[in-house]
């Protein structure tokens, strides 16, 4: 459903459905259940101010009905943020897509404590592309292509693409050269096939009994020493593995959760196979997983396009 509401600061309005029926008389009475307790004046002054509307643009009031509306639109308050110390990289743009390099640590898109830190918002304000959506997500852990849709008129063709699964995604890795104790050996390349499902509530995905609907084939490209405390190579530090990983599908978290099944978490995760306490940001040891490339049939122009990250894994030698 479009919004009536422009994109301001980078940030879409935020719809809101109103319930069918209950114990409140309006709108407002509805939004001072749900948020009262946090600013009830700046509710008041949003409605006195004609700042949330309803279907149409229509600016709502205190005595608005409840039932007069199903969706209502308001921009959210948002609060200060520390600017990340990452930055992005545009590889291409026309006047249909725009491809970028997105760095470890920035999500894909506006959420929870990061909304002006995100690359959607930041690219938003920075190309002044206000119509600008991402045609898929990279998580804020992952760095590399990103491929975002600056035309809203040709935006369904490059999504088409996304559904039928007519994009090719090459990512890389770094794991140890060998898999974890209790695994068996591993003759590359293989094919990990599996159920996956995860949640809202609960951080993890998790591989459940059924028709497997994640499939990710991965290949180990070399093996190398890897790094000491100073930074440089070392035997003592183990023997790692850069790793190529071929998704045919996208489930969250898959390819990290497959290469966990393997016995070969990915250097730097602190969520498979073991999730560990959550901490600060450490910007020296970011997840070693890169979104290196993505191929596909350009539905506009006909012809194969692949793009490739510049970006390199931190601790390949």
């Amino acid at each position: 459903m479009q919004s009536p509401l422009p994109v301001r600061d980078g940030v879409n309005a935020t719809r809101l459905r109103l319930p069918d029926g209950g114990p409140w008389d309006t709108a407002m009475d509805y939004m001072m259940h749900r948020w009262g307790h946090i600013d009830p004046q700046g509710i008041e002054d949003r409605f006195d101010a004609g700042e949330i509307v309803g279907e149409g643009g229509i600016p709502l009031h205190r005595g608005t009905r409840l039932e007069d509306h199903t969706f209502i639109w308001y921009y959210r308050t948002l609060p200060p943020e520390t600017r990340l110390p990452v930055e992005l990289n545009i590889l291409h743009q026309d006047e249909h897509i725009l491809v970028v390099d997105k760095p470890h640590f920035l999500p894909t898109t506006p959420g929870g404590t990061y909304i002006q830190e995100s690359a959607l918002v930041r690219l938003r304000n920075q190309l002044d592309l206000p119509d600008l959506i991402p045609m898929h997500r990279l998580d804020r852990m992952t760095a590399g292509i990103l491929l975002l849709s600056t035309n809203p008129e040709t935006r369904g063709k490059y999504q088409v693409l996304f559904e039928k699964r007519q994009v090719q995604k090459e990512y890389e890795c770094v794991s140890a050269a060998r898999p974890a104790a209790g695994h068996p050996a591993v003759d590359f390349p293989v094919v990990v096939r599996n159920r996956m499902t995860k949640s809202r509530s609960y951080l993890l995905a998790e591989v459940i009994d059924g028709e497997p609907n994640a499939e990710t084939r991965i290949d180990l490209l070399r093996t190398f020493d890897g790094a000491d405390a100073g930074g440089h190579a070392a035997a003592g530090a183990g023997r790692l593995g850069l790793y190529r990983l071929e998704p045919h599908s996208g489930k969250t978290h898959q390819l990290r959760v497959h290469m966990a099944s393997l016995g070969l978490g990915i250097l730097h995760d602190s969520f498979y196979p073991e999730l560990l306490d959550k901490a600060p940001d450490d910007y020296t040891k970011p997840l070693q997983l890169l979104a290196r490339g993505i191929r596909f049939v350009d539905p506009v122009t006909k012809e194969p396009v692949e793009y490739r990250s510049r970006l390199q894994l931190s601790e390949v030698r």
